[in-house]
């Protein structure tokens, strides 16, 4: 074989001096069944040089028996020699396995550079997995049937993807072959039963079957997750309507913020958070997240940011700065892509990122752990810019005051908003109303019964 002397021991690459190492060798085939594959060359020292092997009749079948006796599921290497110089050198060819993990003497070794790891109980877990290539998604749900899949919800899925990704209805395929063809259903022993991401995205009832698929929002009043709790919403349904259910009520607690630009007299409103930016990342939660950790998908408001929780980790080689697209649930992204929910290809994370750019607010913050991915974003109202309500005492009454601080928790309120807080009537409210506008705590946008009362930033004049 020729450049054998050039070769090094690598992530594919092993020397063995003797058969008498046909353990090491066994443990080597797993090690490299379990990562990329490579190569055993047995008459090699551990530098390089090429030193020999006497081989017998019996001595290429008696190492592929070992092999094969010590692996589980039993691995038959390609075994051959060559002549390197004169001297008979045995090459082990192993292929990287489709059906990990691969066991040696009932462990499992993953390939490390030029070493052989033991590998966790967790890494063979998440190994046997992947070794499955059936996806949570993929896979049935149990204890359901084709009746607790919405017709409707299929019908409109079906109608979005034609307006969106111009893909046609299907004129030739029954009910039962369509959920097939999308993969929101498979057929086992002639049974058709949804998929998981099929009650996800269909289920008359997702969360009868998936408890954890859920989006919890709180609100809290301050910056800690111990402070009070002054609004919250647990989201159902399939994981659009979710979708929709936790951006109004993220909507209804941050605030709407007034500016007025350098060009124009005209103020200018808009929310303290690119809204976008945070639908991307509860649907990057929704989508990406381990559906068998029994935790869900939360949302939490403070008074300066907001955090969003996903109940998984960043896939293996995937960081928040190499978003290459690489699903965990792959069924889940293909059918959300198709009604324009998500964009492929990890573009999702660079879109949050300049989103948050272009509404001059930080870049989304990742805090990464093995089991949850938290994501932060700061508003840009770092500090109490608005309106202090304990500094203006003086100047209002208690009612008044009660008022502006509901108007604080929106970024805004109305006339009929602040009748019924304040129990009031119409003139009362007007007048307290047009006092605070005066005063310079709110102002004015919308005509006639559209009008709402925005709370003012300082500095903002």
């Amino acid at each position: 074989m020729k450049g054998l002397n050039k070769k090094k021991e690598s992530e594919t690459v092993e020397f063995k001096k003797s058969l008498r190492e046909w353990k090491e060798i066994v443990e080597t085939v797993s090690a490299f069944s379990n990562t990329k594959g490579g190569t055993i060359f047995v008459g090699v020292e551990d530098s390089g040089n090429v030193v020999g092997i006497a081989v017998g009749k019996k001595s290429l079948e008696d190492i592929a028996q070992k092999i094969k006796q010590n692996t589980d599921p039993k691995i038959y290497p390609s075994i051959s020699v060559e002549n390197v110089k004169g001297k008979k050198v045995i090459i082990i060819e192993v292929p990287k396995s489709k059906s990990k993990p691969v066991f040696a003497f009932d462990k499992v070794f993953r390939r490390v550079g030029r070493s052989n790891h033991r590998v966790s109980s967790e890494e063979i877990r998440m190994m046997a997995l992947e070794g499955r290539r059936v996806y949570w998604d993929a896979e049935i749900c149990e204890g359901t049937t084709l009746e607790d899949i919405d017709k409707k919800k299929i019908k409109w899925y079906l109608m979005k993807r034609e307006e969106i990704r111009k893909i046609t209805k299907p004129k030739d395929l029954t009910y039962e072959e369509l959920l097939l063809n999308i993969g929101v259903a498979r057929k086992i022993d002639g049974n058709i039963q949804p998929t998981n991401a099929g009650i996800l995205l269909f289920g008359k009832n997702p969360q009868r079957f998936a408890l954890q698929s859920v989006v919890r929002g709180v609100k809290f009043k301050g910056i800690k997750i111990t402070d009070t709790v002054i609004d919250r919403i647990d989201c159902s349904g399939v994981l659009w309507e979710m979708v929709e259910q936790i951006e109004e009520f993220i909507r209804k607690n941050i605030r709407l913020l007034s500016f007025r630009t350098p060009e124009s007299f005209a103020r200018e409103d808009k929310f303290e958070y690119p809204i976008q930016a945070l639908r991307e990342a509860v649907i990057n939660a929704l989508i990406h997240r381990d559906y068998r950790e029994p935790a869900d998908v939360r949302v939490f408001i403070f008074d300066n940011s907001i955090k969003v929780v996903n109940p998984g980790g960043f896939p293996k080689d995937v960081t928040p700065e190499k978003p290459i697209h690489k699903p965990v649930n792959p069924t889940l992204c293909n059918l959300m892509y198709d009604v324009g929910f998500i964009e492929k290809y990890g573009s999702g994370i660079y879109m949050m990122k300049e989103l948050c750019k272009k509404w001059e607010n930080e870049e989304p913050r990742y805090e990464l752990h093995p089991l949850e991915t938290n994501i932060y974003f700061s508003s840009p109202v770092a500090e109490p810019t608005l309106v202090d309500i304990e500094d203006v005492t003086a100047k209002l009454n208690e009612r008044q005051k009660q008022g502006l601080e509901s108007a604080h928790r929106r970024g805004f309120i109305t006339r009929r908003d602040y009748m019924g807080i304040c129990k009031v009537s119409h003139t009362i409210a007007h007048k307290d109303l047009k006092k605070m506008v005066n005063m310079g705590f709110l102002t004015v946008r919308g005509k006639g019964r559209g009008v709402i009362y925005i709370v003012r930033v300082r500095g903002d004049d």
